[in-house]
């Protein structure tokens, strides 16, 4: 299993169950006379009592802060992936190592940045047993404080499948002290189809786990939310913006349900985050 190449430096082949840390350059162009930051990125697996049939692999980015910089441990943007996807999505599809380093470079706070295996989970408790969302707050955020970093500040945030199982999670209640919750293209639906059995399995399944019906729980809850102009989920995302209690950033622009459109909303969502987690 290997990274792509991100900026100038290539990642190091992970090991199957081992740690790997690898250091790469961010190479987007940066204002003049800017210093560019790096960002490490570590990688290992687990074995979770939640999904016990597959392991379970993460990775974390920690941006280079410099030895004059603030040196506390980092606050924790904790990404779930969509269908499909892994715990590389991030880093791979969307270069959100880069995109980390060039947000802490232009001054934004530094955090960390963490993923995690899913599967097609749709990030709650399934009928098979698995149970992904109490793998992420029993197990992964634990690991993560082992890991040094500052889990009593963080946010999550996620795209498609895991923009939905962001703002579950958020709604749910199951993070104290969750600082925001940010979603891209999150696949929100207000109704159940009983047609489909891969995101809930039920009807009661659909209404115990209903983000729409848990809209009033993100009230207090900075929170973000975007989604392309040509994306078949626009209007039952607009459905859910247009429901939810305070106020919210994000907005629809022009893309689709596809990486270049994440992309080039990384920025602003890693702005978002920084800013919530200083």
């Amino acid at each position: 299993m290997e990274f792509p190449t991100l900026g100038r430096r290539r990642l190091l082949e992970l090991g199957a169950s081992g740690v790997t840390a690898a250091v790469l350059a961010a190479c987007a162009p940066v204002p003049e006379g800017l210093e560019v930051a790096t960002a490490s990125v570590h990688s290992g697996s687990f074995t979770s009592k939640f999904r016990p049939d597959t392991g379970t692999n993460w990775s974390v980015a920690v941006p280079d802060r410099g030895a004059d910089g603030d040196q506390r441990p980092l606050p924790v943007a904790l990404f779930l992936h969509g269908t499909g996807g892994d715990h590389r999505m991030i880093f791979e599809d969307l270069r959100a190592a880069d995109v980390l380093s060039q947000h802490v470079a232009g001054g934004g706070t530094p955090f960390a940045l963490a993923a995690v295996d899913g599967g097609e989970s749709w990030w709650h408790r399934r009928a098979t047993g698995t149970d992904t969302q109490a793998m992420v707050v029993e197990e992964f955020i634990p690991l993560l404080a082992g890991q040094g970093l500052d889990t009593g500040r963080l946010a999550v945030f996620g795209l498609s499948m895991g923009g939905f199982g962001a703002l579950l999670l958020a709604s749910q209640h199951r993070i104290p002290g969750l600082r925001a919750v940010a979603a891209m293209s999150p696949a929100v639906w207000s109704l159940h189809d009983a047609a489909r059995t891969d995101n809930f399995d039920s009807a009661e399944d659909f209404a115990a786990n209903d983000i729409f019906a848990l809209r009033p729980e993100l009230g207090a809850l900075p929170k973000r939310i975007d989604c392309g102009t040509s994306d078949n989920l626009l209007y039952s995302v607009k459905d859910y913006v247009s429901g939810l209690p305070g106020e919210h950033e994000g907005g629809f622009q022009e893309g689709g349900h596809d990486g270049g459109y994440w992309r080039s909303i990384l920025p602003d969502v890693f702005s978002f985050l920084g800013r919530n987690l200083a």
